[in-house]
């Protein structure tokens, strides 16, 4: 098709408030419950290792192994997920994945060997990673692109809250019942509570519009639209979707083929670049081993435990501040200002690390650089990162991209999971964090010169620019 066949967008009909406002507020609140199933299962496992190896009697080999087969999971479960999602339905597969939470946690809360626990952490992986493959792009899709930007970040908001839910639910049952070994059953039990909602509220939430117009579904789409829209603005999205759809079916997208056309090919790498370097932002690292890294600075044991605690609440605080900037804030200046934030944290720790002598000074800075480099990167960078990747890809392909997309994101987590420990062990704190400076820098020229606007922009809007060929980095974006 030639670019000459793509008609400019008429101005869509201004928001109105009505029912059909509450109903997407309860839309994205119910669908987010996937988000905070994905931060309690991946934030649960630090305070339940203590009590999980002694009454499974584990070796540290294993209880790695334990702890990182859910990220493999995870990846897997992103493409798969993905594919899943493109084929059957983001409401299909987000149903799906709220009875893969329940069957992994189960399995693993009634776990007689290590073994069966593992399989069950691999479960409970494949749904983490289609959650973030999912849901993300779910709430895009059924959002008005005004609120776009604060609705799709709810999600972060349940995935740093289900982190900290885990930190403050472990620190109470381990405080009360640290000498009951099986303790760590109920810690790991309490997630098929919010996966029980996510099934049951999903059951009674519309599929996503723009998925049933790219399978020829335009009447239902229009019924789903008017749910959450009026009248006017569901008919205007309504030939706007169908136009795109109507384009995209004639070029026949859909799949791995769509790598050959180079527009699309240049989103999905743009997208891995964008997920690679958010856990190359050492995030995870922190969220993984704070306590190991508070106590490497010379917190005691307990005094690690307690003030690691914090990056989970600073984590929380971080996505609220991004709640109130993101509708406000070009998404592009936004994110490549979070990596010109946290790489500056990651240089004052190193440099505090490798300056200072040992001593309260040294250690009670590097909990504050970490503290500010977790509010940096929760409060830019992590909304920001699964905004884009839901905003920047093709309907036709835009689970199976997302799929992609976060797989690498799983794979760049699993690869500083790994090597984090013994990276500071070896190299102490001053170094790891060079390297995260490092990563740090080639993430901001890189994004700099690849990475578009998407903000003020419908779905297809953005669709057609890409097409087309993209503006210029620093251009106005705005309506």
């Amino acid at each position: 098709m030639s670019h000459s066949s793509i008609e400019p967008h008429t101005p869509l009909p201004p928001l109105s408030r009505g029912p059909h406002s509450k109903r997407l507020g309860i839309i994205s609140y119910v669908a987010t419950f996937g988000g905070l199933l994905f931060g309690y299962d991946t934030g649960v496992i630090n305070g339940a290792l203590e009590p999980l190896r002694r009454e499974l009697q584990i070796s540290a080999t294993i209880e790695g192994f334990v702890v990182s087969i859910l990220i493999f999971g995870a990846a897997l479960g992103a493409v798969i997920g993905g594919r899943l999602a493109d084929r059957y339905g983001r409401r299909h597969n987000i149903l799906l994945l709220a009875g893969v939470f329940i069957v992994g946690t189960l399995l693993c809360t009634l776990s007689p060997t290590w073994q069966v626990l593992a399989v069950g952490r691999f479960i409970l992986g494949l749904a983490v990673g289609g959650a973030s493959a999912t849901v993300p792009v779910y709430l895009a899709e059924i959002s008005p692109y005004e609120k776009r930007g604060s609705l799709v970040t709810r999600n972060e908001m349940m995935i740093v809250s289900g982190q900290f839910a885990a930190f403050v639910i472990n620190a109470v049952l381990y405080h009360f019942f640290s000498h009951v070994d099986s303790i760590w059953r109920f810690m790991l039990l309490v997630a098929v509570l919010p996966a029980i909602a996510l099934l049951v509220g999903m059951v009674f939430l519309p599929e996503s519009p723009r998925w049933l117009i790219s399978q020829g579904r335009p009447e239902a789409a229009h019924a789903v639209l008017l749910q959450v829209r009026d009248s006017a603005r569901a008919r205007a999205e309504m030939d706007e979707v169908q136009h795109l759809a109507d384009e995209e079916a004639a070029m026949k997208t859909g799949g791995w083929a769509d790598l050959a056309v180079p527009w699309i090919r240049r989103l999905i790498i743009i997208g891995a670049l964008i997920g690679v370097f958010s856990q190359l932002s050492g995030i995870n690292a922190v969220m993984y081993y704070g306590s190991e890294l508070l106590r490497n600075a010379g917190f005691a044991a307990d005094a690690a435990i307690v003030f690691n605690t914090l990056n989970g609440l600073v984590s929380v605080l971080g996505v609220l501040i991004s709640m109130r900037l993101i509708n406000r804030l070009n998404r592009r200046t936004m994110l490549i200002a979070g990596f010109v934030l946290t790489t500056t944290f990651h240089l004052l720790i190193a440099l505090t690390a490798m300056l200072l002598p040992d001593g309260d000074l040294k250690m009670w800075l590097i909990l504050v650089f970490v503290l500010c480099f977790v509010l940096s990167m929760q409060g830019a960078i992590g909304p920001l990162a699964w905004l884009m990747l839901s905003e920047i890809f093709p309907l036709k392909i835009r689970s199976f991209a997302m799929g992609v997309a976060v797989f690498t994101l799983w794979i760049a987590n699993a690869v500083v999971a790994f090597a984090f420990p013994p990276l500071i062990a070896a190299a102490g704190i001053a170094l790891t964090f060079f390297v995260f400076v490092a990563f740090g820098l080639v993430a901001i020229v890189t994004l700099y010169r690849m990475l578009p606007e998407t903000r003020g922009k419908t779905l297809e809007e953005f669709e057609d620019e890409a097409r087309l060929g993209f503006a210029a980095p620093g251009a106005s974006n705005a309506r």
